[in-house]
């Protein structure tokens, strides 16, 4: 979200595979999600609109109630 980051970055902060994080993010350009710029042998990433991440803040604030009522409801 906050700037651009490499595959090998990438697959460590999502715990997956290169391979699997390489599809994903593949698509994820295809979409216009992403843009990205090849620099040597590294590729970087990055979010193309900056309303995307206030979509995954939006998702993960009702991720996070939703699992506090799970847990209240118990």
């Amino acid at each position: 979200m906050e700037g651009e980051l490499c595959v090998n970055d990438l697959t460590e902060l999502a715990g997956c595979d290169v391979t699997t994080l390489s599809k994903h993010l593949s698509l994820m350009k295809q979409a216009g999600l992403l843009v990205c710029e090849k620099r040597g042998l590294n590729v970087f990433y990055q979010i193309a609109c900056p309303c995307f991440a206030e979509f995954f803040r939006c998702i993960d604030l009702i991720s996070s109630t939703r699992a506090q009522r799970i847990r209240c409801a118990c």
